[in-house]
């Protein structure tokens, strides 16, 4: 397979961002960086909330900070690259070149999260994330630097913030 340099991944807390959200979501037609998000559809928003199966999932600071570090060990562990990722409360975005599809690494870093939440006594619920996310294939070098922008500063209020110790963008 031919790897692009790069992937954004993106995924929610379990509840904060369903399909249909006016926000936008991604699909397979819909997963490049830069492309357009689906329209919002509230129909079904309104499906998929009424079967969700435990309450919404906010991460507090600790529960970041936890997600933080499970991400960028997997990362380490796997020998995958994270040029940038950021934790907040409701989403993760994580910029990851790796030669492995991408929803592999998602998988990883929900699995890894999970279990740091789960021994650290974030029991309560029985989902953190929700079932997918958003794998947006970065084709270009030069959107690279973009992508990474996006991550680190436009969303907002910067919560928890790293990536693999030989990255120049943290």
């Amino acid at each position: 397979m031919n790897y692009p340099p790069a992937y954004l991944i993106t995924f929610t807390t379990y509840g904060t961002w369903l399909h249909g959200d006016i926000r936008g979501s991604a699909d397979t037609e819909h997963n490049e960086f830069g492309s357009k998000y689906l329209p919002e559809k509230t129909g079904m928003v309104n499906f998929e909330r009424s079967k969700l199966q435990n309450d919404v999932v906010s991460l507090n600071e600790q529960q970041r900070e936890l997600t933080l570090q499970s991400i960028l060990e997997v990362c380490n562990t796997r020998g995958w690259f994270a040029h940038i990722v950021h934790v907040l409360s409701d989403h993760v975005h994580a910029v990851v070149s790796a030669r492995i599809e991408p929803e592999k690494i998602m998988t990883d870093f929900k699995r890894y999260a999970t279990r740091a939440l789960k021994e650290a006594g974030y029991n309560k619920v029985q989902k953190y994330w929700t079932r997918h996310g958003s794998t947006r294939y970065i084709w270009a070098n030069e959107k690279l630097n973009a992508v990474v922008t996006y991550v680190k500063v436009k969303q907002g209020r910067v919560m928890s913030l790293g990536c693999t110790k030989q990255s120049p963008e943290c």
